[in-house]
């Protein structure tokens, strides 16, 4: 790979964090699909299955030796056999849940806390352990709180008791709320109609095989181009992703061994820098492409999106420094950065043509050339 200078000092630092992931590959095979002896096959509900998390989620409960039943609206049908489909709609229509039992419901598509109200009263006789799948975008932190004084940037302040939305004074029941406060009223919710019954899991952003939203895919694809990349802000900048299977697969063997309490579905298992996760994802896909960073006031300059034109990149985002030694020690695993990358990869270049030339985020080839080319000449 050649390197210019801008790079070299990135690349020092996360050389050893590259190998450090490869070395890390053995021990993901430690986690296989067979069902823990003494652990029995259960009766699982999940509410939703058909989306970006769901059919790894079905399909690993499914190999442990677990009946599954999944409720959507129909609209997509999983392709795994021995699976039951219950049809329905989460707004209004709950009926197919009605008189049936189950061991364990995993709520993993719930963006309306009022889905959570219907669900829980239908279920809640009618299982004991409720698992949802929340966001860490239920902390209400502020950004100077990410970053205390006299600590290194790599040092995860959000930890599982953090402060989260409170619906305000002018807020009632049965009005719409937004995203942190949606997640936030569904985990009361739940922990109210299942007491001492609940899991909660607070993913942050998740990526692997299967996100057609492109808040990540864009730069495997990317780096696996080459050439000259735009590298935003600082690389010293904390990033956080979570492999969609590791998150699935975890979900299902908490519901397994029945763990309960609050959880921060976060990765990788080690602190990560922006400058850390482009050259991980290099590691993973190869080609000759070099890292140019340009100045975060810069790119405001020019009115670059965080998040959108630049994907998994928001300065100083106080939700990139969540702790996760809590999930960690229960059980949460992680494959190498480089292997989600590669895995990625090879599923984007299965997408049919229309999708990959119409992607849903990422910096379009001819702006890049034209910032790179701006900061060169500043």
């Amino acid at each position: 790979m050649k390197m210019n200078k801008s790079n070299r000092r990135g690349f020092i630092r996360s050389a050893g964090m590259i190998g450090a992931v490869m070395a890390l590959a053995s021990k993901v095979s430690a986690i296989t699909t067979v069902r823990p002896k003494g652990v029995a096959g259960k009766k699982i509900l999940m509410l939703g299955g058909t989306g970006f998390i769901g059919p790894n989620m079905v399909k690993y409960a499914v190999e442990r030796g677990h009946e599954v039943s999944i409720f959507t609206r129909g609209n997509s049908k999983s392709e795994i056999s021995g699976v039951e489909h219950l049809v329905g709609d989460r707004n209004d229509d709950l009926s197919a849940l009605k008189g049936r039992k189950w061991d364990v419901v995993l709520d993993n598509n719930s963006r309306d806390y009022r889905w959570v109200q219907l669900s829980t009263k239908v279920l809640r006789k009618s299982c004991d352990h409720y698992v949802f799948v929340s966001s860490i975008s239920a902390y209400d932190v502020a950004a100077d709180e990410s970053k205390p004084k006299n600590e290194p940037l790599w040092k995860p302040v959000i930890d599982e008791d953090s402060k989260r939305f409170q619906s305000g004074a002018d807020w009632k029941d049965g009005d719409d709320a937004p995203y942190g406060l949606t997640k936030a009223l569904s985990e009361d919710i739940v922990h109210k109609a299942f007491p001492g019954k609940t899991t909660i899991v607070r993913p942050g952003l998740i990526v692997g095989p299967g996100d057609r939203t492109d808040r990540w895919t864009y730069w495997p694809v990317r780096i696996a181009e080459g050439g000259e990349v735009l590298a935003p802000g600082n690389p010293d900048h904390a990033n956080q992703v979570i492999d969609q299977r590791d998150l699935t697969e975890w979900i299902v063997r908490l519901a397994e061994d029945r763990t309960m309490g609050n959880f921060n579905g976060v990765g990788p298992l080690n602190r990560m820098s922006m400058a850390q996760m482009l050259y991980g994802i290099w590691g993973g896909t190869g080609g000759n492409a070099t890292f140019t960073w340009v100045d975060e006031g810069f790119l405001q300059e020019k009115e670059v999106q965080p998040w959108q034109e630049m994907p998994s990149w928001i300065p100083g985002d106080p939700l990139m420094f969540c702790t996760n030694q809590k999930s960690i020690d229960a059980g949460l695993t992680f494959r190498p950065l480089a292997m989600t990358a590669a895995d990625t990869l090879e599923w984007d270049l299965a997408r049919s043509k229309e999708e990959r030339e119409n992607r849903r985020a990422g910096m379009k080839r001819d702006r890049e050339k034209e910032i790179l080319a701006a900061w060169k000449n500043r």
